[in-house]
């Protein structure tokens, strides 16, 4: 008798009803949520350490979601919740300390934003070397010009900062770790994937643990009893985490490692919209530019992706 394909054993995505909501609605909800994140640490930084804040972030989500999953995870083989574990390793505390302590030793805001924006171009380059993927050139005409737009809306606050050299390495190696992250999460099979609250959990506890030892041999894990302190770990654990981090993974499940990083070019703009509802910044005609340079780069990949063909070896 033949054996069964794995493919036919999965369970169809659409089951779910977050699968019935259409793509670019989730993909809108990501770039809002994830830009939230930005503007999420710069609140947080006036009331305690950034990483002490993240830390609480972590502990908080693990607590009040353990009772929705704990039976999911009872019946999860340990190889799988392993490999769940690595890819949380990598895409929340890989990524969040690279980014975070660069600019804690010098390295400026701007700056350490923009290599976090080099996260598609990133992901792309190590998929061609270590995966033999081979793009074509309308979807890396769309990743520069995607990348041309973040730049383009940033510009004004990029600087090169007296840090020491060797800490601009870690923006660049932040990224580069939600790349392989991201990689290895996309090529992984059905049965070596978990739902999404389970393993965003699992992920969130390995984080607290990471932070823990982090931030811990830096000084105190105790809370600030601040409503400041509170507000920014509530802030941080719901949109950028369970709606960023969340959104980021059913997207990822749905479309293209190459679309969903590309989508999040507008990221910059979008943050900057959020720093003028939340802290009165000014717009300007640059953020509307750029903005405008990325989608069209964003529309360039997409439609790259729809009539994209298998290409030879």
């Amino acid at each position: 008798m033949n054996k069964i394909s794995p493919l036919l054993k999965e369970k169809p995505l659409h089951r779910h009803w977050i699968y019935a909501i259409p793509l670019p609605l989730l993909e809108a909800a990501l770039v809002i949520s994830w830009s939230s994140g930005f503007i999420g640490a710069r609140f947080s930084i006036s009331y305690a350490p950034a990483l002490l804040v993240v830390f609480w972030r972590y502990v908080c989500l693990t607590v009040l979601l353990f009772p929705f999953v704990c039976r999911a995870l009872l019946k999860t083989p340990p190889r799988v919740l392993l490999r769940n574990a690595g890819i949380g390793l990598l895409a929340m505390v890989g990524y969040m300390t690279g980014v975070t302590q660069g600019i804690v030793l010098g390295v400026p805001a701007g700056l350490a934003a923009l290599c976090a924006d080099l996260l598609p171009l990133g992901m792309a380059l190590l998929a061609a070397a270590f995966c033999g993927e081979r793009l074509s050139n309308q979807i890396w005409l769309g990743l520069f010009t995607g990348l041309l737009g973040a730049i383009w809306v940033t510009h004004d606050v990029l600087a090169v900062g007296k840090a020491p050299v060797w800490a601009y390495v870690l923006p660049l190696t932040g990224m580069l770790s939600l790349a392989v992250a991201t990689l290895w999460q996309k090529r992984s099979s059905a049965s070596q994937s978990m739902d999404m609250l389970p393993g965003l959990w699992l992920q969130c506890l390995v984080a607290s643990f990471a932070f823990a030892i982090i931030e811990g041999s830096q000084g105190s894990l105790v809370p600030v009893p601040t409503m400041g302190f509170t507000l920014s770990v509530l802030w941080t654990a719901s949109l950028p985490t369970f709606g960023g981090y969340g959104l980021y993974w059913i997207c990822l499940r749905r479309s293209s490692a190459t679309r969903v990083t590309t989508v999040l070019f507008l990221s910059p703009p979008m943050t900057m919209l959020w720093a003028w509802a939340m802290f009165s910044e000014p717009l300007s005609w640059q953020m509307a530019s750029g903005m405008a340079i990325s989608s069209i780069g964003i529309w360039i990949v997409l439609r790259a992706e729809e009539r994209k063909v298998p290409l030879a070896p």
